[in-house]
């Protein structure tokens, strides 16, 4: 089952959680695709992500987060022994967050949501000072990211998978070309 966790603001509706959507309905695999709709509350997000990983045994999991998803993909992976591929992961989002802190939209459907203070409280519990298995961790970090750093990307994975990407965006606009990379890592067949 690979389990999918957008970024702040974002949604199902993203461009990579859609391509691995559709990827995994044209790999017959529909139904071991999951990609929820996250809350703004980490602790809540974390806590609905819990409670859907541990429908499927650790081996047979892979969790897939993207910016902020990263970040608490990092957490579950070390929670439950699981793999965990990086899409220009949050590695330090109570500091990145820290401005958002108020009413603001998401992106793909301009609802209004509240980003509380507490809520950075809840992401430093969710810290993960280091990494314990890095053979179960994939990292694509895009040089040209604009939002985040990708160096304290690849600094906090180290020994891990690493695909870095000479430019790209933070959204990683050209994802398509590495999807079936992606997949292949969490253990999906993938036709060539």
């Amino acid at each position: 089952m690979i389990l999918y966790l957008h970024g702040f603001r974002s949604s199902p509706l993203s461009f990579k959680a859609q391509l691995l959507a559709e990827r995994m309905r044209a790999l017959g695999q529909a139904d071991a695709y999951l990609c929820p709709q996250l809350p703004a509350s980490p602790s809540a997000a974390v806590a609905q992500a819990l409670e859907l990983a541990r429908s499927c045994p650790p081996s047979e999991l892979s969790i897939i987060g993207s910016s902020l998803g990263g970040y608490y993909a990092t957490w579950l992976a070390e929670q439950l022994g699981c793999r965990a591929a990086l899409l220009n992961p949050a590695v330090k989002p109570p500091r990145d967050l820290e401005s958002y802190v108020g009413v603001t939209t998401a992106f793909h459907t301009d609802a209004r949501f509240e980003f509380k203070r507490s809520y950075i409280a809840e992401l430093e519990a969710l810290q993960i000072a280091s990494i314990s298995r890095p053979e179960r961790y994939f990292l694509i970090a895009a040089r040209g990211d604009e939002v985040l750093d990708w160096q304290e990307m690849v600094a906090h994975y180290p020994g891990a998978r690493h695909r870095i990407i000479n430019g790209s965006d933070h959204g990683l606009s050209d994802f398509v070309r590495y999807a079936d990379e992606v997949l292949a890592f969490c253990g999906v067949a993938v036709a060539r």
